[in-house]
């Protein structure tokens, strides 16, 4: 009787190892919109590629591949993402583009949840066609993407299916009907293109970030270095009003005076300063709403 038990013990275990391998994919997007590339272009600074993708202290160009991203896994570098056929994205079709953006797998495989492909899932289908219009329309640059430092076992791309089963859930925005356009607007970019949950959450030892935990911050550090939390209440007691917020959006100076530095000062520089004050409106209008 126990060999029975045994082996019904290893084929559920077999089915469940099998299982955490397949393919996690989301609803199927209209590949036949035509991008338009001058969206594309807001998209591309919304969407933060170029505070990721360029490393300036190594005088890179923009787009050519970024500076690395420490992690406990290991230093993944941001690649070139340049519409060059040799060593950026030049080549991809829309139809792998969008698989990237929406399921995290390129042609090589399972991408790193370092991009933040968890965020941009949310995007709309036509969103998809006109950033890749934009990047198909950026000027190539011929610079190689340094190769990710991670050991074994985190260099198994194919592990990666396994962490999307766990804590990956492709799909697109859906607005609260109960709430303000400006406030879904607001939501939207924290939690898609903005990517802001990405750096501003605590992870989990498996590097998922722990729910109901989102936004209160990442002092452990993560993809974007350490994180203060930016939920209603601290942000208040940092004496950020909507206007206040907005302000640093667009300059890096805080309420205390004081002059953002370091990545988040970059993302500002990159990022957020070239929005539309609609964007940083509705943004500070969510995170101060206190509804998560």
């Amino acid at each position: 009787m126990w060999q029975w038990i045994v082996l019904v013990v290893v084929a559920a275990g077999a089915g469940a190892g099998l299982y955490m391998l397949t393919p996690v994919s989301g609803p199927a997007r209209d590949l036949t919109l035509v991008g338009d590339a001058a969206r594309g272009e807001y998209l591309i600074r919304l969407g933060g590629c170029i505070t990721c993708h360029t490393d300036p202290k190594n005088e890179t160009a923009q787009l050519a591949g970024g500076a690395g991203l420490p992690t406990p896994f290991g230093t993944f570098y941001p690649p070139n993402i340049t519409s060059s056929k040799t060593a950026g994205i030049g080549t991809w079709t829309l139809a792998q583009f969008s698989k990237a953006i929406s399921d995290g797998e390129g042609p090589q495989g399972h991408l790193y949840p370092a991009f933040p492909y968890d965020s941009y899932t949310l995007m709309s289908d036509q969103e998809i066609a006109d950033l890749h219009a934009a990047l198909m329309a950026f000027p190539a640059n011929d610079t190689p993407s340094k190769a990710h430092e991670v050991g074994f076992p985190f260099n198994i791309r194919l592990a990666m299916a396994g962490w999307k089963h766990l804590f990956f859930k492709p799909q697109r925005f859906v607005a609260d009907a109960s709430q303000s356009d400006q406030w879904n607007r607001g939501k939207y970019i924290v939690f898609g293109p903005g990517h802001c949950v990405t750096c501003h959450s605590p992870r989990n030892p498996l590097g998922g970030v722990e729910a109901g935990k989102e936004l209160s911050g990442n002092l452990a550090g993560g993809p974007g270095g350490k994180a203060p939390s930016i939920r209603k209440a601290d942000l208040e007691a940092h004496q950020y009003t909507v206007d206040a917020l907005v302000q640093t959006l667009t300059d890096s100076f805080t309420p205390g005076f004081d002059n953002l530095g370091g990545a988040m000062g970059e993302v500002i520089e990159d990022e957020t300063s070239h929005w539309t004050d609609a964007d940083k409106r509705a943004v500070a209008v969510y995170l101060l709403s206190g509804v998560i």
